[in-house]
């Protein structure tokens, strides 16, 4: 293999490393920080929520009337996927279980001043394809950690009228495995190299198994963005809110890299894919703005009923840049159209005061997809959402509650998408064989989701 071609396959699986860390993002942007609001279809920004107000709206904080509250959250997402190819066969991930957190921490200056810290996982997923599955060359697998500590001031200004600021400290890790050749070009070239008598035995075809795969880590930098609302209480009983979480970006500087043969014939014919292990290169991808617009009516005081919409600025990822530490590949610098679109979640939400100890809740959230389906890869099966949530708390003492939450996500699918990849092993093969540089994976995809989640609250 010459030094282009190499320089090639490590621009490819720096570009595999980049995409995944902001494109899972997408397909899986957390919704589901807060036990208790996700039994209201995680809405929030209006709402009077204590110390976890400094997530739906830090404005929120400010109408908070104890002297110290906490909580934290757990959540379980148990998803799968499916991508059924045009010839009808179906294949289904075999996800390990992803888990949200979410911690509070929030205290009294003032009567009308509080202040608070907020520790939680924005983006996050995790999927698993397999490893010989037809996409393998797009992705086998990815798990995706993304975090924010979030120092946060309210001010009441009047009993009715609440702003709020948080500083977003973010930071995260991506693991990434995904094969590097394609099976039938792999076979071809063997076939080629027998014909001519470079191989001195008859080789041992792929047939579909991925003959070398590569799995990717990557770290990125901290980052600082910013979480502000405003909320007013228009009365007793009716009360609005608007929220703005800042856009970031993230940045990958580095990476590391191995490389995993299929067998020792993969090994001694594709070797040259060892300079995967020492390829540098630095990215930056952006996580959108969500502006957030609430509202929350008591109609009676058992009753609490909510409404969130959000728009999250996905038109800030108009491509991806990939630019090489090594002044050699400079050549071979990455420039990928994504040209995603602004996106629209709606929730809606009611909590009953059953008793003095139990409360109840019920919701629904809709989240539709920004993806184009001319560039849709199976890392992110995003597609619109459907939502149902119930959720309850039991108070056994004065001040402490403990929620538990259920969410179903139904998806309702993506059909006939498509996302073209280059065929690193054409270029070797040509010009003698005419080969096509790029193919394109083609697909429909649906998915669903089971989500429990228990949370703990406590204020005095």
């Amino acid at each position: 293999m010459t030094k282009n071609n190499r320089v090639k396959t490590a621009a490819f699986a720096a570009l595999a490393l980049t995409s995944t860390l902001l494109a899972s993002a997408e397909g899986y942007q957390v919704n589901t920080l807060s036990t208790r609001q996700i039994g209201m279809g995680h809405t929030g920004t209006a709402l009077h929520l204590d110390a976890e107000s400094m997530f739906f709206n830090p404005a929120g904080l400010g109408f908070m009337t104890d002297n110290f509250s906490v909580s934290g959250s757990f959540t379980t997402i148990f998803a799968k996927a499916t991508a059924t190819l045009p010839d009808g066969a179906k294949y289904n991930t075999a996800n390990d279980p992803s888990t949200p957190i979410m911690a509070n921490a929030a205290f009294s200056i003032y009567d009308n001043l509080k202040a608070g810290v907020a520790f939680y996982t924005p983006y996050g997923s995790g999927i698993d394809w397999t490893d010989n599955w037809p996409g393998a060359v797009l992705n086998q697998s990815v798990s995706l950690k993304a975090f924010t500590l979030q120092p946060t001031l309210s001010w009441r200004i009047t009993d009715k009228l609440s702003v709020g600021a948080g500083l977003t400290i973010n930071w995260g890790n991506v693991n990434l495995s995904k094969g590097l050749v394609v099976p039938s070009t792999a076979d071809m070239m063997l076939g080629i190299l027998y014909q001519t008598g470079q191989l001195p035995v008859q080789p041992q075809m792929y047939q579909g198994t991925m003959p070398v795969s590569i799995n990717l880590q990557g770290s990125a930098n901290v980052s600082c963005g910013f979480n502000v609302g405003v909320m007013y209480d228009i009365l007793d009983n009716l009360s609005v809110g608007v929220s703005y979480r800042s856009k970031v970006k993230m940045t990958v500087e580095s990476g590391t890299a191995a490389v995993q043969y299929a067998n020792q014939q993969a090994q001694l014919i594709l070797n040259e894919l060892d300079i995967l292990n020492s390829t540098n290169f630095t990215a930056s991808m952006p996580c959108p703005y969500v502006l957030s617009f609430g509202a929350s009516w008591k109609p009676i005081s058992a009753l609490t009923l909510a409404a969130d919409a959000r728009l999250t600025g996905w038109n800030t990822y108009k491509a991806l840049d990939i630019e090489f530490l090594d002044p050699l590949c400079a050549a071979y610098n990455q420039h990928i159209d994504k040209n995603y679109h602004n996106s629209w979640s709606a929730s809606i939400g009611a909590e009953y005061k059953l008793t003095r100890r139990f409360d109840i809740r019920a919701g629904l959230m809709i989240d539709t997809d920004p993806i184009s389906d001319q560039h849709y890869n199976p890392e992110t099966p995003g597609m619109t959402k459907i939502e149902p949530t119930l959720g309850f708390s039991f108070s056994p003492v004065k001040g402490l509650a403990i929620d538990f939450a259920m969410m179903y996500v139904a998806g309702l699918g993506k059909d006939n998408v498509t996302c073209s990849y280059p065929d690193l092993l054409a270029a070797k093969l040509n010009p003698m064989m005419q080969l096509p540089l790029t193919q394109n994976f083609d697909a429909s995809y649906k998915c669903h989701a089971f989500i429990p989640s228990i949370g703990v609250r406590y204020k005095f």
